[in-house]
């Protein structure tokens, strides 16, 4: 199979250094990359960086190589253009159609899915010109990632931060695999809220009752869902993982956080996908100072209540009609069984079932399951990569939104 060729394009700001290790992951998993910077960025990377750590040949300019036709070829041949980072400037050119050097001149003849990777300042990412410019971007079907929040040039702290180049690389994957398995981007104005990882019930300031999940299967659906055009909402719960590139991330810690978190994203959701291990029952008491064993005595029971009931909730209320459910069931015994009786006392219209155990699915990066409808249809999904059960969640999801 040939190598998918990727058009890397780098804009002229501070972050431009990333892009070496967006350039680097790309290129050590298989890819063909061509670097493509405007006149800007060379201020920040020189040349002869991007033509080393690509292996191909840089230019900036439609009039270098003339003959090739490079402003037409590059775009024509591409697999994938991502453009890391994307400043306001070039975000505007795109927009509207702009073509003053290589890299937007490849943007206007490229047929192939395009990412773009914002970094700038806050008051330049949140001013409307700039919102209008990604809105219409989006309308056009690319995928324009979300900056993060964090540490800018100099002091200043606010959202315009590029992801991290693994998230970034993630998100070209992502796109690729589904281009190259001829799917569509059929969640395209669509948002969609996923929850994952492990709530924690605190019974004391160090202690808390929890789980083993790692989060990894609701990242997958937040990552697969971005690649198909979809606008995330990721609630997550006391996760250790990076923030999907492109995804408005919630941080939670309890259940009752996590309800509060789910109903507000779901407010204006298409979809909610519960992969959460949310806890059943929480301590009926919190102690304000941590519980100290005492020579000779028991310790005292830990009396529990029950915590709400998430996907029952939003299963029998839903926020918008035509909105899609979609719950998780981790069963360690008479695991369809358990999974059809949950599926009709939630309501939901989905429930992928799996089977869990210390040494299975949790913290892993494969999982099997087999997702149950409530209009009688089950689906199994065999043992592989968490991102393939989440592309199946999203084909039923999808059939049901349309």
């Amino acid at each position: 199979m040939d190598q998918p060729k990727v058009v890397l394009g780098v804009s002229g700001g501070i972050a431009a250094y990333k892009a070496c290790e967006l350039l680097r992951r790309l290129t050590e998993s298989g890819h063909d990359v061509r670097v493509v910077p405007t006149g800007s960025a060379l201020n920040f990377i020189g040349e002869a960086t991007w033509s080393a750590l690509s292996g191909n040949p840089v230019s900036t300019e439609v009039w270098e190589s003339v003959h090739e036709v490079p402003h037409v070829r590059i775009g024509q041949a591409a697999d994938l253009v991502v453009v890391a980072p994307a400043t306001a400037d070039l975000l505007a050119k795109a927009a509207h159609g702009l073509a003053d050097d290589l890299l937007t001149n490849t943007l206007l003849t490229a047929r192939c899915p395009v990412i773009f990777a914002p970094a700038m300042h806050t008051e330049m990412w949140e001013h409307p010109a700039t919102q209008e410019n990604v809105a219409t971007l989006r309308r056009r079907g690319a995928l324009v990632i979300e900056p993060v929040v964090g540490r800018l040039t100099g002091v200043d702290t606010g959202k315009g931060r590029l992801p991290e180049p693994g998230e970034i690389f993630e998100a070209c994957r992502s796109v690729l695999a589904r281009g190259q398995a001829g799917g569509e981007r059929d969640l395209e104005g669509r948002h969609v809220v996923v929850s994952a990882g492990g709530t924690r019930e605190p019974l004391d300031p160090v202690r808390f009752l929890g789980n083993r999940s790692s989060g990894k299967q609701g990242y997958a659906l937040a990552r697969t869902a971005l690649a198909r055009g979809a606008r995330v909402t990721l609630i997550a719960a006391n996760t250790g993982l990076p923030d999907p590139a492109g995804a408005d991330v919630v941080r939670v810690g309890t259940a009752v956080q996590l309800r509060e978190a789910v109903l507000k994203a779901a407010s204006d959701a298409d979809a909610v996908v519960m992969a959460a291990a949310v806890a059943d029952f929480r301590p009926a008491r919190y102690t304000e100072s941590k519980i100290k064993k005492k020579d000779g005595e028991e310790p005292e029971p830990i009396a529990l209540v029950r915590n709400p009931d998430v996907l029952a909730e939003i299963s029998a209320d839903r926020a918008r009609p035509g909105q899609v459910v979609v719950g998780f069931a981790a069963e360690t015994h008479d695991v369809l069984a358990g999974g059809r009786a949950k599926l009709a006392r939630k309501g939901c219209d989905l429930l992928v079932v799996n089977e869990v155990g210390e040494r299975k699915t949790f913290g892993s990066e494969e999982n099997e399951a087999v997702v149950l409808g409530a209009d009688g249809t089950d689906t199994p999904v065999p043992r592989g990569p968490k991102e393939a059960l989440a592309d199946t969640v999203w084909d039923l999801v999808s059939r049901r939104l349309r």
